[in-house]
């Protein structure tokens, strides 16, 4: 699986980073760093946070490329 995030949508409510820290880790105190191709164990870690993003700035897919299309 692939994940991009909206970084302009991205409000730093940090979400991702409690529920998926292997993928999401904050940069700072609002940056967000993350591995766009998922780890196969962190697939159900990675969906839980992006359903659970305020703003929905996580899209995932098997296709999603870099411009979050």
């Amino acid at each position: 699986m692939r994940t991009v995030v909206d970084l302009t949508r991205c409000q730093g409510y940090a979400q991702c980073v409690f529920l998926a820290p292997r993928v999401f880790q904050l940069h700072g105190e609002e940056g967000l760093l993350y591995a766009p191709a998922v780890p196969e164990d962190q697939v159900e870690r990675v969906r839980q946070a992006a359903a659970a993003c305020p703003v929905q700035a996580i899209l995932l897919g098997e296709e999603v490329s870099a411009d979050g299309r």
